[in-house]
């Protein structure tokens, strides 16, 4: 018996990376799970080698009309959505004096509003069913100060924040939400900020000695989609080797 039998799960971002990694882990869990990203290719072929229990929907989460249509297919499709892994983000790097307007608002729609449309989304279906779980992600950059992120940081201490007060709002509904913060994972979007180089200063800065990969950061989602989880709410989980015990990478 899986330790998510019966369970229908959104994962946003989830056609690769992390969120690749959370699908496969709920799946062979025995959840029935949608896996929502604008990358195409990879997201189907994700669920295809998933099969049945695993179905691809193009997704941009930062477009209300598509939640309300991703939302509708899960319940169409599986049954009323118990879980949401708000897993979709992007990182983006630029110091204070030279950063965009235009790469602010985009971290901004991604991240952080992504996260609460989501959030927005699957409340009424959840509430209407005996409550759910959601798990938003954010990072250690939600915990800590990073040089050069500071438009990042800012959403990801938005979607701690975010987390803290909808759990206030939603647990006496049966819905928990909950943070993940992940350190430095190996995924396709760290690595094109520097490639094996960027991996190996990370690696040097956490007190395991390594990086993570995305079966170090599943379990924790599978944990907290589970009903193992039941008296956890608000919480905030760093995922991240040691790094965020005294000070973040930039301390």
């Amino acid at each position: 018996m899986g330790r998510l039998d019966g369970k229908v799960a959104i994962v946003t971002g989830g056609a690769q990376g992390q969120g690749a990694g959370i699908v496969r882990a709920y799946v062979a869990e025995g959840a029935q799970v949608v896996l929502a990203d604008i990358a195409e290719a990879e997201g189907r072929a994700l669920a295809d080698e998933l099969g049945d229990a695993a179905h691809f929907v193009r997704h941009d989460v930062s477009d209300e009309g598509s939640w309300t249509a991703v939302v509708e297919d899960v319940n169409g499709r599986f049954g009323p959505v118990s879980v949401l892994a708000n897993n979709a983000g992007i990182l983006r790097f630029g110091d204070i004096e030279r950063m965009g307007s235009d790469e602010v608002e985009l971290l901004w729609r991604v991240n952080q509003l992504g996260c609460f449309l989501g959030m927005q989304a699957v409340t009424r279906t959840m509430r209407k069913n005996g409550g759910g779980s959601i798990i938003n992600a954010s990072s250690v950059e939600g915990l800590a100060g990073m040089a050069g992120c500071t438009a990042y940081a800012a959403t990801k201490w938005a979607i701690r924040g975010m987390t803290k007060c909808a759990a206030m709002e939603l647990g006496p509904k049966g819905i928990r939400v909950n943070s993940v913060h992940p350190g430095m994972i190996d995924t396709p979007m760290t690595r094109v900020h520097g490639g094996d180089a960027a991996m190996e200063y990370g690696a040097s800065r956490v007190p395991l000695r390594r990086v993570g990969h995305p079966e170090d950061v599943a379990p924790l989602y599978v944990f907290l989609a589970s009903e193992e989880s039941a008296y956890i709410n608000g919480a905030e989980i760093a995922v991240d080797g040691g790094v965020t015990s005294t000070h973040a990478f930039g301390g």
